[in-house]
């Protein structure tokens, strides 16, 4: 089955780079992102933060300026583009990465276009926002349950050992996402996320000589083959 094509658009003036890595993830666990785009003034000291991750992350700023007090014009260059992107017809639904109200009304509307709209913001999103998302994930809540993983890794492996508790991270969350549409994670699809994740994806980089390798060392996985079909799941504990 074809992945869903999703557009990525970020209000940078309402989220911390800090959860970039959580936005990727999730959103690519509903599909393939063909547009990532993140919208604020790059003039702002505040936007410094956000600069550093862009690049290496493929994710296009979009500048604009706030002309009046009071006004935020980054709210509206968001809508235009949702707009403008609904109407090429070259996606199956968006994601919109912010905590900000003014955000319902779009999303209702591109819900009524029959397209699935995924909402992602902090523990102060408004009920009526997330009431107008096919699904919504709470930054903030995945965040603390990061750090809490991170605390469990002793300070001195945890320069060694992040690459692949990473991995086997993005790899659970995969499953876990399959698990509850009932459906089976293939290998190849594990392969193609995480090359959708990262470009530079390779387990050469890991010592390995294919992606079954590197996935029969997590403890918390196991391949399971069927003829030539190979799938991957989460051990019982």
């Amino acid at each position: 089955m074809e992945e869903k094509r999703i557009a990525l658009l970020i209000d940078s003036d309402n989220i911390s780079a800090d959860y970039i890595d959580i936005i990727l993830d999730k959103v690519n666990e509903e599909g393939v992102t063909t547009y990532r785009r993140i919208y604020g003034d790059w003039t702002r000291p505040e936007a410094a933060k956000w600069k550093k991750v862009l690049l290496e992350n493929s994710i296009i700023p979009i500048q604009q300026y706030n002309n009046t007090t009071g006004k935020n014009s980054t709210d509206s260059a968001l809508i235009i583009d949702a707009m403008d992107i609904l109407y090429t017809g070259k996606i199956d639904g968006f994601c919109i990465v912010s905590s900000d109200s003014d955000f319902t009304r779009l999303a209702s509307r591109l819900r009524e276009e029959n397209k699935m709209v995924i909402g992602m913001g902090e523990d102060k999103t408004p009920t009526s926002l997330i009431a107008s998302y096919s699904k919504f994930f709470n930054l903030s809540a995945f965040k603390k349950s990061a750090e809490k993983e991170k605390d469990k890794t002793p300070a001195r492996d945890r320069q060694n050992i992040i690459a692949r508790k990473t991995i086997e991270r993005r790899v659970r969350g995969i499953i876990i996402a399959n698990n509850s549409k009932d459906k089976e994670t293939s290998l190849g699809e594990i392969g193609s996320k995480l090359q959708n994740r990262w470009a530079d994806f390779d387990v050469s980089n890991y010592n390995k000589n294919s992606l079954s390798d590197l996935i029969a060392e997590f403890k918390s996985l196991r391949l399971v083959k069927r003829g030539t079909l190979v799938t991957v799941e989460l051990k019982d504990k």
